[in-house]
Order: C-alpha cells, then structure tokens, then sequence
C-alpha cells in the first residue's frame, strides 16, 4: 500500500492541478462534468425547495455547513450551481487564490464578524462553518452560534468527505495543501445534503 501510494503521488499532483484548473477557469456545469470524468464523485441530495427568500427580503440566504475539508463552499456552489460567498475564520492567500468563488475573512470579533456578516447578506446568499476548523471526525466540534443570530433564512447542511489515500484535513501544519491532498486522491468522493430551512423560532 505505502508502495502503492508513492507511485501514485506524481500522478495525484498533477491530476489535482487539473482538477482545481477546471474549478477555477469553467463554468459550474462544465467543471462538474469534467471533474466527474477525472474520478471525482459529488452525491448532492436537497430535502427541501427552498428557493431563497421573497422577493421583498433584504437578507440573502445563509447556508450552514459542518467543515470536512477547505473545499466545503466550493462543492456546495457547483451543486447548487450558483454563486455563494464563502465566510471563513481562516484563510491563506494561496487557498484564496485558488478558490473559484468570493472569500472573506473573519476576525474572531463577535461584534466586526457579526456587522460583516449582515452586510454581505444584504448582498447575496453566503456558506460558512461555524465550528471554524476542519474535523474528520463523526461529531461536530463546538461551534459559534453567530449564525443564528444574523437572519431567519438559515438552511443547513450536512457534509461528507470519503477518500482512499490522502486525507484533505489536517490538524496542524499547512492548512493551505489540504484542498491539494483531497483532490490528489484517484476517487475521492464528496457528499452533500441540503436538508430543511430552519423554522424561526
């Protein structure tokens, strides 16, 4: 197996540089495609059809994630298939660079995150992780309640990341290679659900 996977590691590489190419440079469809072509599989299930908010709303959808690996949002918008605002509690410039959609960064201030974080609503729909870190684990880490408190249109959403060689989430080191290791994998595989709007009480 340890074999096996030092073989594989040049061609992972390179397979992971195409694969976040067609992410960044096509459109949500085509990148699907042709990710699923290179061995990528994405389950997406939505167990509601919620749309968005009414027309009159001035506050965007806020999608809420448990955090498997740094590609969360990325996968979320091209099932979705439209454009989200990720907010991230952390985030190097590299894995900005290569993210195919808009990222912001917040300061761990309840009050500055919280005034950001209504500001971009008003704009448009956003995704965020409230446990602020990645966990492979089968539980959720403690987690901010921020989210909670910023709009009624709060939709969750339920991650799952499988691979077979290289994990896409460490707990120390450089954070920024996570996307890299997950994509490095021959089939890796991403599973999402959408489940129900929250009620608003």
């Amino acid at each position: 197996a340890t074999l096996a996977m030092f073989i594989w590691l040049p061609i992972g590489f390179f397979l992971a540089v195409f694969r976040i190419s067609i992410g960044v440079l096509l459109p949500y469809h085509v990148a699907n495609f042709l990710a699923s072509l290179s061995g990528v599989r994405i389950t997406f299930k939505s167990h509601n059809l919620y749309n968005g908010p009414p027309e009159k709303s001035k506050s965007g959808v806020l999608y809420v994630c448990n955090h498997r690996t740094l590609l969360d949002p990325v996968f979320l918008t091209t099932s979705l298939g439209k454009p989200l605002t990720a907010v991230t509690y952390s985030l190097s410039k590299f894995s900005e660079l290569i993210a195919p959609l808009k990222t912001v960064s917040l300061k761990r201030d309840r009050k500055k995150d919280g005034e950001a974080m209504q500001r971009l609503l008003s704009k448009g729909d956003l995704v965020v992780c409230p446990e602020g870190t990645t966990c492979r684990e089968p539980y959720l880490l403690r987690f901010s309640p921020l989210f909670a408190e910023l709009t009624e249109d709060i939709v969750p959403v339920a991650v799952d990341a499988r691979v077979s060689m290289f994990y896409g989430t460490t707990a120390s080191g450089l954070k920024c290679l996570d996307p890299i290791f997950f994509l490095m994998n021959p089939r890796p595989v991403y599973c999402l659900e959408v489940l129900k709007k929250l009620p608003k009480e």
